[in-house]
């Protein structure tokens, strides 16, 4: 009697492509929901970090970086730039990998308003400072600096946010999207282009201590270990 044939194992599902995205829609949405859930709590804290009074700090390093009100006033667009099409391929690339990707950014956006709440460092570059939020509400200054309108067009951040914000979002979130990106080469190094780009012109623009860089660099690297394995899991998609 012959031997009955196996069954060919069943295939396993596609990395990435159309196929993924379908599959992965609503761990994308919920992943998405999450993030802009912790993103809004972290501006609440930023929104009462506002409130109180705060010493400016010297810094060693921004001391001798020439103020650039050009960058500034591009400062949110260029992170935008760098961020956004990178965000896009990863989700492209790997529906799952960008789930967690967004996970652990919700997680950097905790940690973030966390630290807000125990610091309370007055402005980088005092004369450079926005008016802050004057006599607004502190919930309508909340909504309009969750509202993509108003930071990328109307500038609500470097308006109404006058202290420090420990740690550097713009320097954490590029950070963490490299780290994500790295196994692909042709997304690496566009990220880590955009990278440096985007944490040059925090230092141009003023808007943060170095300490505020740094402190960025090792709660996202931290919170991507945690999740993610270093080194061996670093390598594994999720």
């Amino acid at each position: 009697m012959e031997p009955r044939a196996s069954a060919p194992p069943p295939a396993s599902p596609p990395e990435g492509g159309l196929l993924a995205l379908r599959a992965a829609w609503p761990a994308v949405l919920a992943a998405l929901l999450l993030r802009g859930a912790a993103y809004a709590a972290m501006i609440a804290a930023a929104v009462w970090n506002e409130l109180r009074p705060a010493p400016t700090l010297p810094d060693l390093v921004l001391a001798r970086i020439p103020y650039s009100e050009a960058v500034a006033g591009a400062n949110y667009l260029l992170w935008l730039l760098a961020y956004l099409p990178l965000a896009a391929a990863l989700l492209w690339t790997s529906p799952r990998r960008f789930v967690r990707y967004n996970v652990t950014g919700a997680l950097v956006s905790l940690a973030r308003g966390a630290t807000l709440l125990v610091t309370g460092l007055g402005a980088p570059d005092p004369l450079r400072a926005g008016p802050g939020i004057g006599g607004r509400a502190p919930g309508q200054a909340i909504l309009e600096l969750i509202s993509p309108w108003q930071v990328f067009a109307h500038s609500s951040m470097r308006a109404y946010l006058t202290k420090d914000l420990f740690f550097s979002g713009h320097t954490a979130t590029t950070f963490l999207l490299l780290l994500y990106v790295w196994r692909w080469p042709r997304l690496r190094w566009p990220a880590l282009a955009g990278h440096v780009l985007v944490v040059a012109s925090v230092f141009l623009a003023h808007l943060h201590y170095t300490i505020d860089v740094l402190g960025a660099y090792a709660v996202a690297f931290a919170l991507y270990a945690l999740r993610e394995g270093w080194p061996a899991g670093a390598r594994r998609v999720a």
